[in-house]
């Protein structure tokens, strides 16, 4: 199977772009490979738009930037270097060949000029700096009358402007990126009404949107494939058009499908909107803000304009003109009644800024912008889109930000020193931050950490850990990693990756590759955790998340915690005594497929693929896992007979791998083998659901068997030249030959057609007696049956096993399941098998893409929302650098760019809790004692200091007291220190890196009344 994927046209390297396909789709991703790019302006914010979009892959991306790099640059410009200012290249020339690296597929220039006659070649133009608005206006007349997308955008200290203008029409051929809706149709009214059926039967819909049909018997006219628009009537109804209502005489059955429509959208341009703006709320906290910033981004123009520099920071009188240029702009344009000063001077002041969290939020909101227009998927932003993080200023009483505080130093951070003054800048400089995680998340953060100088001070560090290895597919969004560094350890090759963009970072950022987890505690230590001042999670599921925090949770230690997925994404802020963990919500759990479903009654291709990866699982994990065990350990059958609920199973698959007259020895045997599972999978099973359920069969109820999600199925019959059926033996036959350890002696389809033209399948024979689970209760009824069976049954099937000692020393080879190797037949079997029982039930079938990503739970991923979700958690991350008391200064982020939303909530805060007239924190707060007490000294601590009465202590699974436990037993154990008694009744000593002790425990407040209270920390 190749790694690139021809559709019509130029290929997609799968590899590379494995994740994002999942997210854009190859429609969108072809059409961003014919597109020619121009980035104007290689700021912090160009080169953080520029990665991006030459991440995602477009046909060619071209740079602007004549102006030569200075030392201020560095602040945010993660690709110039101190040599590149030194040698007095352009940004242009210095970013290119560095931008290059990123992605094979994406040739880089310079283009000398923006001319009309250069501005024609690009289908989408961003500037961010080296162009004034008067020349941005006439760019974008230009632009607006060509169809050419136009982006104009600026970070300007902890505030940010973006205007979209992507012409006259533009076709959006989807606007969220969701999977279409389906469903099953219960009933058609002549009315047009439509009603849904299924497990859970809410159809999801709105108004406006429309549905096609298939396979409604009696209203042949919703067969054609024409989509109709619905209108909604109600969670399980809609309406739509009937062209023959009169005629409409629903029989049954039918598949409802969402149909995305193409929309077509009109945009104004600059001028229009400098004077009539549409506005993108992104905080609804700030609902005023976007109008008072539309007039302060124009006046600190006039103040450029007038002085040919941007104001000074915090210098009052240049933010009081700029002020006086803002009220002038209201009166021209009217967008509020009266200018907010103080704003305006706060965005005067820090004009000069540039701070990395800024401009990787608006680098992965606009790269995203760049992707819509080139790609035509997902809605725009219409049209202009301010944000601002005024919180993260820290308080001016512990930090003061005047003139001098925050004047140049000729330092590579003096972009954050002017926003948040030198004292700040060396609190950040000094800190020691843990990162768990170095993969997409964890490069942007390390980036942008490297940018801020986090960690790089004389007392400051940080510590990265991730255990994983590179990835060709990890280099199309984790871009500190280049192709040269496929198979090498993540977490070293981004630390020396940070410690090249910023020198400060040599010998400050180390590298681990330990899983932080319960088994690793004796090298995340007691002492490793106190000595860190932030925890930063860049984590791709929730287990190791929810240890983290945990772990943060015990240490009081501040968490920032982010995720996504494809264009959706998330932050929060754990801060101790302050807000809830993040462990105190949880997602739903994920929603099974119904066990009779998988087994009998599929209606949808999920099903086939759940179907076909639990068949993989069980012919080359399960099974010869349980051949080995079989093998290798005394008495394995009365083991299995205690813990297996299908022992009889089990039993018939070791005898079918074991035994001599049924295992292969020859590749051949595998060939005949695949072709004897496939006649047993998909026609003699089929005929023997429709033998026990015929396609007239009737429910008790007297209605058919086969209607609503049930769809009756059809044998296959063999056809080497169904390229489904094919695949599946072709896939099964090398699987089966890798656990044996046989080599495939001939791969050329003349030889498969050869073996298979010889093979005779056994003729299919009804089994009577059989019982097939109509529904789930059914279906755990036989489960519960098969732990009834017979010993002498049992025994039968035993004693037909090999003796183990006439196989000594041989094993089979399990398959563990890999998604990314397309060489290895895994996703390959998988495919064939869930379209060989698709083709069976009339469900249409999916590609190996598609497959892929179901079977293999993959996340979706862009690099676009990775860089705008970092880029809010360091914007948090400076609120803790400050340590910010006020839960309202604090914010969670959900943002889904295809939508485009961007929102934010306040941190719910953490619960408290009373016992006789003392609150706690039920989350934070613990009772903390010192030294190796006794048993006694605890009880009596508590009850003479706490006023509670100790009736249960554990630790971990063991109860060390309780109040009913005999007098010699309790007079034994009270004189114990702790240690002693943990290691009397666990059997086991404490192991040495432990120095703090955790129990819980159940006691009695002063009134004998059961209270709720915290755990209990000994240090040791």
């Amino acid at each position: 199977m190749s790694n690139a994927m021809q559709v019509d046209g130029p290929e997609i390297d799968e590899g590379l772009y494995s994740r994002q396909l999942y997210v854009l789709g190859k429609e969108a991703m072809l059409k961003m490979q014919s597109a020619n790019v121009l980035i104007v302006g290689l700021r912090g914010l160009g080169v953080e738009i520029a990665k991006n979009v030459a991440l995602a892959g477009v046909k060619s991306l071209d740079l602007y930037d004549p102006v030569k790099a200075t030392t201020f640059d560095l602040s945010a410009q993660f690709f110039l270097s101190p040599e590149d200012v030194a040698a007095g290249k352009t940004r242009a020339e210095a970013t290119r060949p560095k931008l290059a690296e990123l992605n094979s597929y994406v040739p880089i220039s310079v283009v000398d000029s923006l001319d009309e006659s250069v501005l024609a070649n690009y289908k989408c133009i961003v500037i961010t700096e080296g162009v004034d608005l008067e020349q941005a206006v006439k760019i974008n007349r230009f632009t607006h009358s060509h169809n050419i997308g136009f982006i104009y955008a600026t970070t300007r200290g902890l505030f940010g402007q973006l205007f979209v203008d992507f012409g006259e029409k533009f076709t959006i051929i989807d606007q969220t990126g969701e999977e279409p809706l389906t469903g099953l149709v219960s009933d058609i009214e002549a009315s047009g009404t439509v009603s849904t059926l299924g497990d859970d039967a809410r159809h999801g819909l709105e108004d406006g949107d429309y549905v096609k049909f298939t396979e409604v018997d009696g209203i042949e006219e919703l067969n054609s494939g024409e989509p109709y628009k619905v209108e909604v009537l109600g969670p399980y109804a809609f309406k739509i058009q009937l062209k023959n209502a009169e005629a409409a005489k629903y029989v049954k059955g039918g598949i409802w499908t969402q149909v995305k429509m193409p929309k077509d959208i009109t945009f104004q341009s600059l001028e229009e909107q400098l004077q009539k703006p549409d506005f993108v709320i992104s905080d609804f906290a700030k609902f005023d803000r976007p109008g008072q910033l539309h007039c302060g981004f124009q006046a600190l123009q006039m103040f450029y304009n007038k002085h040919n520099q941007l104001p000074k920071s915090y210098n009052a009188e240049d933010a009081n003109e700029v002020v006086e240029f803002a009220r002038q702009v209201v009166k021209q344009q009217g967008h509020v009644e009266e200018v907010d000063a103080k704003l305006i001077a706060e965005l005067a002041y820090q004009s000069t800024g540039e701070i990395p969290g800024m401009c990787a939020f608006y680098g992965g909101l606009i790269a995203q912008e760049v992707l819509k227009n080139v790609s035509s998927k997902f809605g725009p932003v219409i049209q202009w889109l301010y944000f601002d993080s005024l919180e993260s200023l820290p308080d001016s009483k512990d930090f003061p930000r005047t003139e001098e505080t925050t004047s140049p130093q000729q330092s590579r951070y003096d972009g954050q020193i002017a926003v948040f003054g030198k004292d700040f800048q060396n609190k950040i400089a000094n800190l020691k931050v843990f990162l768990v995680g170095s993969g997409a998340i964890g490069c942007e953060m390390l980036k942008n950490w490297a940018m801020m100088g986090l960690g790089s001070g004389s007392n400051g560090k940080i510590i990265v850990t991730d255990m994983d290895s590179i990835e060709k597919s990890n280099l199309n969004r984790q871009f500190l990693f280049r192709p040269k560094d496929v198979g090498k350890n993540k977490s070293e090759v981004a630390a020396a990756a940070v410690a090249v963009m910023n020198s400060d970072f040599e010998g400050k950022i180390e590298a681990k590759l330990d899983k932080v987890g319960a088994d690793t505690e004796d090298i995340y230590t007691d002492a490793f955790w106190k000595n860190i001042d932030i925890v930063t999670n860049a984590l791709d599921n929730v287990e190791a998340r929810t240890y983290v925090d945990r772990r943060c949770v015990f240490y009081k230690k501040p968490l920032l915690e982010s995720g996504t997925l494809g264009t959706k994404g998330n932050t929060q802020v754990v801060i101790p005594n302050i807000t809830e963990s993040y462990s105190s919500s949880q997602d739903p759990p994920e929603k099974s497929i119904p066990l009779c479903t998988l087994r009998s009654f599929p209606n949808k291709i999920d099903h086939t693929i759940a179907w076909a990866k639990s068949l993989f699982q069980g012919y080359f994990a399960d099974s010869p896992e349980s051949c080995n065990l079989y093998l290798s350990q005394p008495n394995y059958v009365e083991q299995t007979l205690k813990q297996d609920a299908d022992i009889k199973g089990t039993l018939e698959n070791i005898a079918s791998y074991l035994n001599s007259d049924r295992r292969p020895y020859s590749f051949d045997d595998c060939i005949r083998w695949a072709r004897e599972e496939f006649e047993t999978k998909f026609n003699h099973d089929i005929k023997q659901l429709l033998h026990n359920f015929p396609k007239d069969a009737k429910t008790s109820q007297g209605a058919p068997f086969w209607s609503g999600p049930k769809r009756a199925p059809d044998a296959l019959e063999f056809d080497v030249s169904n390229p489904d059926h094919f695949h599946f033996v072709v896939a099964g036959a090398n699987l089966l030959a890798y656990v044996y350890g046989l080599k495939e002696t001939d791969p050329s389809p003349e030889h498969y057609e050869k073996v298979l033209a010889d093979y005779t399948p056994t003729p299919f024979t009804p089994r009577e007696g059989v019982k097939i689970a109509a529904t789930d209760a059914e279906a755990e009824e036989q489960a519960r049956a098969l732990g009834g069976l017979d010993d002498s049954e049992i025994q039968k099937i035993a004693s037909s096993l090999p003796e183990p000692t006439t196989l000594a020393g041989f094993r089979l080879s399990p398959i563990e399941f890999e998604k990314d190797d397309d060489t290895n037949h895994h996703i390959e079997f998988i495919t064939a098998a869930s379209n060989c029982r698709a083709l069976n039930y009339g469900i249409e079938t999916a590609d190996a893409h598609k497959t892929k990503f179901i079977a293999g739970k993959i996340i979706p991923a862009i690099a676009t929302t990775t860089a705008l979700v970092t880029g809010l958690v360091c914007l948090e991350l400076y609120k803790l650098v400050a340590n910010k008391k006020d839960i309202e200064q604090y914010k969670n982020g959900f943002i889904n760019l295809a939508l485009p939303f961007v929102g934010f909530s306040e941190p719910i805060a953490s619960g408290k809790g009373k016992y006789n007239d003392k609150e706690f924190d039920k989350i934070w707060d613990r009772f903390e004692l010192h030294g190796d007490m006794t048993l006694q000294e605890l009880l009596d601590h508590f009850e003479n200091e706490e006023g509670l009465e100790i009736s249960m202590l554990s630790y971990g699974n063991s109860l060390l007291y309780a109040s009913f436990f005999p007098p010699k037993k309790l007079k034994d154990r009270v004189n114990l220190k702790l240690t002693e008694l943990i290691k009397e009744v666990s059997k086991k000593p404490v192991p040495e890196h432990v120095k703090t002790l955790v129990f819980e425990i159940c006691c009695d407040d002063k009134n004998g009344e059961d209270v709720d209270v915290p755990y209990v920390c000994v240090s040791i």
